[in-house]
């Protein structure tokens, strides 16, 4: 038996590798620059002015190529150059058109015949001739590596598989735009550079064949592996055998092929001989020898001359071999055997077994990541970026409401069927519902039902407060009045001062409001304080901590029939984790959703893009496919699992009894409800007595200020009478009406110090001017005069005395009548002053005029406002001490005391 040791061990050393096309110098740093100033600027020109040179140098190493280059550095100078020529591609039209540059022309050799070339306007050219000679370096670089040892074979092999790939890129993607041109050359055609993939493709898995012959594999898997070989070498001559390539390449090219082609089908024979006859299986082993035999023989014949003379002497030992064995199957089988032998058309193809594939090259050749020129962004790529988003933004929309309806039928079904509360209310732990318990919440906060008491004593202080103001500003003005009728008793018709009854009957008038508005004020708050004792039993509860504790509780029956209770609740609470997951997955789908979205910027691709916009924007927009595909399918169990909790919702209900529990706990619901109700009225009474009393306290304090300044004023007024008649009395007289003096007394409101006139000097022998009034005393008995008739009234011209309040139409308010109850001049209800804007109405920022009035009658049922109050009058008294702090919100408008 034949050892299967290598059979065709020289053919081992003999393959092809492929040489670089050649290329004439060119300028692309002058014209690209021009067309950056012309159609962005100068600047954008400067600052890419390093790209431009990166580029420029790029294209002077790509021309001048040197024997002595390592093919590592070659090969990373073409991929660079390439990326570069593709970010070039869509920001620079290259053409022969007159808005583009039509400047540059690329001239490329023929890599295989060096005496054609061809030139062409566009880039299509220059990329497929770097990509022609980068596969061509791959080839170099594996057929350099020495195959004697695993690892070279290794590195061969994955070198010849790049190749491949660089030429499976070529013929996809370039080839056929390159040869659109006016001139173009065979080497970078669509059926060259796919007859050098499938040549590529056959020396990477010849190289795993010597492999697999150096590990001393089986003889079947030799077979499929040679098998293989044979197959890739025989797509390539197909290809050497058509036009154009059956006239462009030498005899040589030709004959390596085929006999690359038929010595690896008869090694494939051979190799499976050797199993055929392990089997015993002797008749076809007979076949499959002369069929290897033949092959050879074929090829031997038909092939042009000019093989390597190493290829031919693994012919001659694999020629050999086959022949030994096929004579002694032939013995064997006419001795012992006696098969038959098939016919050769009869016998199955050989099975092979592929150990390589092109290498994928759209990665190595991704520009996207390039930065060179990325700043320049044509119209086109940022209108097609535009169309892009809105195609992301339709996705993700769709499924952010497919998320969104998701859980909102969650939220529904689920309060339908009184989940999860039921099951809290049996585990003891029931809760108000979320608006119900911000009620609550804000009750306690501002201190429960027990808190109003101390607001109450608070209206009583305010009330006893404005009690004690009026008591002293109507004290001011009865001690003025007592002491004006005592003078007018003494002096008689000498005091011709206008009574104090009559000046101040507004003023008491006024008073006398106020006093009736507190009475009324105190019967409010006697039902303000009526009310709360009530209700306390009412509003208790809110006073409960937690109040969860008052409500009622889910429990178990009181008789099990069949002890399943603990079975359907513990199925039901599985059901609602398995949802309560479900939700937290449609969560993260959604921020998923998100950050692809946040991520995905194709821009970078668009730019390097040579094809359709359209297929690119399906190739990325199916990024998104298989989280739609998870959200659907969450959906759906989301759907079947609801099903499956209404069925286990509705056993619970029958089992616990919960009708039952649902009624109890809306009754409680409602009494909280209501207590809720009543505390927020009295609370809102009790602001708005507290909001009254400040402002009436104001508003008194306004008055006694008044008061004050009107008794001031009278005293003054008094002192020059008492001193006038003094000085009738005495028998003093003067000239004309001007020296008897002219007083002036201010009305209420004005200065405390009276304005008067300046006395003129008396004539000749006139009576001296008493000392400043006061210096006297405040009374003096008069004196009987020594000489002269002393006038018994003054000139009624002569000397002007207190005006009445009719006369002085821009006296301060209290000078003029009240209006009627009612009148359209009522200022809106609760007006507060400015001298306290904590407790204006940001509707009643306006002071009432001189004419209104504070008070009005009090509330029938209360309805309308105390009084309107006046703002504070400049230089009046301070406020008095007593103040209510102002964290009292201000209620809403209308009658604080509700009935």
């Amino acid at each position: 038996m034949a050892t299967p040791s290598s059979s065709s061990s020289p053919a081992t050393q003999i393959m092809l590798a492929i040489y670089e096309k050649k290329t004439t110098s060119i300028d692309l740093y002058r014209p690209l620059r021009n067309y950056i100033v012309y159609n962005y600027s100068e600047r954008e020109a400067q600052n890419l002015e390093d790209d431009l040179q990166t580029l420029k140098q790029y294209r002077t190493d790509i021309e001048r190529a040197s024997p002595s280059d390592s093919l590592t550095s070659r090969r990373d100078l073409l991929i660079n150059y390439f990326r570069a020529l593709t970010a070039i591609e869509s920001r620079f039209p290259i053409s022969p058109e007159s808005d583009h540059i039509n400047t540059l022309t690329f001239v490329w050799h023929d890599a295989f015949k060096n005496k054609l070339k061809a030139s062409q306007q566009n880039i299509h050219l220059e990329k497929a001739a770097v990509l022609f000679n980068l596969g061509a370096v791959h080839s170099q670089l594996g057929l350099g590596f020495d195959r004697g040892q695993v690892e070279g074979r290794k590195n061969a092999s994955h070198s010849f598989m790049k190749a491949a790939g660089v030429f499976a890129f070529l013929r996809d993607n370039v080839a056929m735009k390159a040869c659109m041109g006016s001139s173009n050359t065979v080497d970078v055609s669509v059926e060259c550079v796919g007859m050098l993939e499938r040549l590529m493709l056959a020396q990477a898995q010849e190289c795993v064949f010597e492999n697999t012959i150096a590990k001393g594999s089986s003889a079947t898997v030799c077979a499929k592996i040679s098998r293989q070989v044979g197959i890739f070498y025989e797509e390539a001559l197909a290809a050497l055998k058509v036009a154009p390539l059956n006239q462009h390449f030498e005899k040589a090219w030709h004959s390596h092929v085929q006999l690359k082609a038929a010595l690896f089908y008869a090694e494939a024979c051979y190799r499976y001989g050797l199993e055929l006859h392990d089997k015993e299986e002797i008749g076809e082993e007979i076949a499959r020898l002369k069929s290897g035999i033949n092959a050879l023989s074929e090829a031997r014949k038909s092939s042009p001359k000019g093989a390597a003379q190493q290829l031919l002497d693994a012919y001659n030992i694999l020629e050999g071999n086959l022949n030994r064995n096929l004579e002694r199957a032939v013995k064997e089988n006419d001795r012992v055997y006696l098969m038959r032998v098939p016919p050769a058309s009869s016998l199955q193809p050989l099975p092979a077994f592929q150990m390589v594939k092109s290498m994928p090259m759209t990665e190595v050749f991704d520009a996207s990541k390039e930065k060179m020129f990325a700043s320049l962004v044509p119209d086109s790529s940022a209108k097609a970026l535009s169309r892009y988003t809105e195609m992301v933004d339709d996705v993700i929309r769709t499924q952010a409401e497919i998320l969104q309806q998701g859980s909102e039928l969650t939220r529904v079904r689920l309060k339908e069927m009184d989940l999860p509360e039921s099951i809290l209310a049996l585990e003891g732990h029931s809760a108000l519902p979320t608006t119900l318990k911000e009620d609550v919440d804000a009750v306690q906060i501002c201190g429960g039902p027990a808190g109003l008491e101390a607001e109450l004593q608070q209206l009583r202080d305010l009330r006893r407060v404005n009690q004690e103001l009026l008591v002293q500003t109507e004290e001011l003005l009865q001690k003025e009045a007592t002491e004006d009728a005592q003078f007018r008793s003494q002096f008689g018709t000498r005091w011709t001062r206008p009574q104090s009854s009559t000046l101040t009957k507004n003023l008491q008038d006024r008073l006398n409001r106020f006093a009736a508005n507190l009475k009324q004020a105190a019967e409010s708050d006697t039902r303000i304080e009526r009310s709360v004792r009530e209700h306390s039993s009412l509003m208790s509860i809110l006073d409960r901590h937690p109040i969860e504790s008052v409500l009622p509780t889910l429990g178990r029956p009181i008789m099990s029939l069949d002890a399943n209770e603990d079975a359907i609740l513990g199925a039901l609470k599985q059901s609602l984790r398995q949802l309560e997951t479900l939700g937290a997955q449609r969560a993260g789908l959604e921020d998923m959703l998100k950050e692809m979205k946040r991520k995905d910027d194709i821009l970078p691709k668009l730019m390097t893009s040579t094809g359709s916009y359209d297929d690119l924007f399906r190739k990325e927009i199916s990024k998104y496919d298989q989280i739609c595909q998870e959200i659907t399918k969450n959906v759906e169990a989301q759907e079947n699992l609801l099903v499956q909790i209404q069925a286990q919702s509705n056993e619970f209900a029958a089992v616990f009894n919960l009708e039952d529990y649902k009624a109890s706990r809306e009754k409680c619901f409602k009494q909280i409800e209501a207590a809720i109700a009543k505390y927020q009225e009295i609370k809102e009474n009790i602001n708005e007595g507290l909001k009254f009393y400040v402002t009436l306290q104001d508003a008194i304090t306004n008055m006694k200020q008044q008061c004050s300044d009107f008794v001031m004023t009278r005293s003054i007024q008094c002192r020059e009478m008492i001193e006038e008649v003094q000085r009738q009395m005495a028998g003093l007289s003067f000239q004309d009406g001007k020296n008897t003096g002219n007083y002036n007394y201010p009305s209420v409101g004005q200065s405390n110090q009276p304005q008067r006139a300046p006395a003129q000097q008396p004539n000749a022998g006139s009576i001296p001017q008493q000392p400043h009034p006061q210096s006297q005393p405040y009374y003096s008995p008069p004196q009987q005069p020594n000489t002269g008739n002393i006038p018994q009234q003054p000139h009624p011209q002569s000397q002007t005395y207190y005006s009445p309040p009719q006369q002085q139409p821009n006296a301060p308010g209290y000078n003029q009548p009240p209006p009627p109850y009612g009148s359209q001049q009522q200022q809106p209800p609760y007006h507060l002053p400015t001298a306290r804007p904590t407790y204006t109405s940001p509707q009643n920022q306006q002071q009432p005029g001189a004419a209104h009035e504070y008070g009005q009658p009090a509330y029938p049922g209360w309805q309308g406002p105390y009084y309107n109050a006046p703002g504070q009058q400049p230089g009046s008294m301070p406020r008095p001490p007593y103040t209510v702090p102002s964290p009292y919100p201000p209620p809403n408008q209308g009658g604080y005391y509700r009935q």
